[in-house]
C-alpha cells in the first residue's frame, strides 16, 4: 500500500534530483561517503542517477524482463567527474524520469525484481532512493538535510515492505533472522505535524515479522524527529549520535538495524 498518490511520486523524483543537485554544490566529489564508504561521492552520484535511467528504460520499455546496462543510454553518466558535466546529466536524467513515469501512469505493467509489476512501483523506489542517497550526500558534503514529513513516512512505509519482501522470498536473507514471537519495536516521531500518523509498530512472530502504523507500547522505542528517526531506521546515523533516543531494549533494535539492508 502506498500513501502518495503517483502523480506525487513523479515529481519527487524530479524534486529530490533537484534537491541533490544543490547539495553537490561546491562540494568535493572525491570525498568518500561516510555512510557509503565503498563509495566517492562522484560515484554515489553516477549509482543515484544510473538507478533512475534504469528503472525509466523498463518503464518506457514496459520491458517483461530486465534489461542490460548497455541499453540503457547515459547509463554511469558523463565520461569525467567534471562537476557541471555532473550536474548537466543529473538534470536531463530528472526530466527524463519524472516524464516518463508520468507518462506511463502508475497501472502500467513493467517488470521489477519486487512482487509488483507496475511502474508506480518504480515511481515510488526511485522516490525512495533519491531520498536515502541524497541524504549519503548530505552527510558526505556536510551540509544541512531535509525531507517533506509525508515523503519521510513513506520511506519508512516502503522500507519496512522491502525488509518483509525479502523475508518471505530469500531464506538466505539476513532478514530471514527477523521472527522471534513477544518482542516489538516502536518507531515515534516527535514532530510529526497534525494529521499525520507517524508512528509505527513492529510485531515479530514465530515465522516472521508484520508491522502497521500506530502507537503502541514495545519491547524498544526510536523516538525523535521524523527525519531523524528515518535516517537512524535507515542506519545513516548512529543510535547514540545525540538525534534519537532509544527506550528500551536497545539490543532488539540493534538486531533489526543488522539484519535489515537493503539501500
Amino acid at each position: 500500500m502506498t500513501t502518495l498518490s503517483h502523480e506525487r511520486y513523479c515529481d519527487e523524483v524530479a524534486r529530490q534530483i533537484d534537491l541533490l543537485r544543490t547539495t553537490l554544490t561546491g562540494a568535493d566529489l572525491s570525498v568518500t561517503v561516510p555512510t557509503c564508504p565503498d563509495w566517492t561521492l562522484a560515484q554515489l552520484v553516477r549509482h543515484t542517477g544510473g538507478a533512475v535511467r534504469w528503472s525509466e528504460r523498463l518503464v518506457a520499455t514496459r520491458a517483461e524482463k530486465d534489461i542490460p546496462e548497455e541499453d540503457i543510454p547515459e547509463l554511469g553518466g558523463p565520461e569525467t567527474d567534471d562537476p557541471v558535466a555532473l550536474d548537466a546529466w543529473l538534470a536531463r536524467t530528472a526530466e527524463l524520469g519524472a516524464s516518463t513515469f508520468r507518462a506511463a501512469g502508475a497501472e502500467a505493467p513493467v517488470w521489477s525484481w519486487s512482487g509488483d509489476h507496475r511502474a508506480g512501483f518504480w515511481a515510488r523506489r526511485m522516490t525512495h532512493e533519491l531520498v536515502i542517497h541524497r541524504a549519503d550526500a548530505a552527510i558526505a558534503a556536510g551540509v544541512a538535510y531535509e525531507v517533506e514529513p509525508d515523503v519521510a513516512a513513506d520511506a519508512i512505509d516502503e522500507w519496512l515492505d522491502l525488509v518483509a519482501l525479502a523475508q518471505r522470498t530469500d531464506p538466505e536473507d539476513d532478514a530471514a533472522e527477523l521472527k522471534g514471537a513477544g518482542r516489538s519495536i516502536h518507531l515515534h516521531a516527535t514532530d510529526a505535524p497534525e494529521g499525520l500518523d507517524a508512528e509505527w509498530l513492529i510485531e515479530f512472530g514465530d515465522e516472521g515479522f508484520t508491522w502497521r502504523r500506530g502507537h503502541a507500547k514495545a519491547t524498544v522505542a526510536l523516538r525523535g524527529p521524523l527525519t531523524e528517526v528515518l535516517l537512524a531506521f535507515y542506519r545513516r546515523r548512529p543510535l547514540d549520535g545525540g538525534h534519537v533516543e532509544v527506550l528500551g531494549e536497545r539490543a532488539l533494535l540493534d538486531f533489526w538495524l543488522e539484519r535489515a539492508s537493503f539501500v
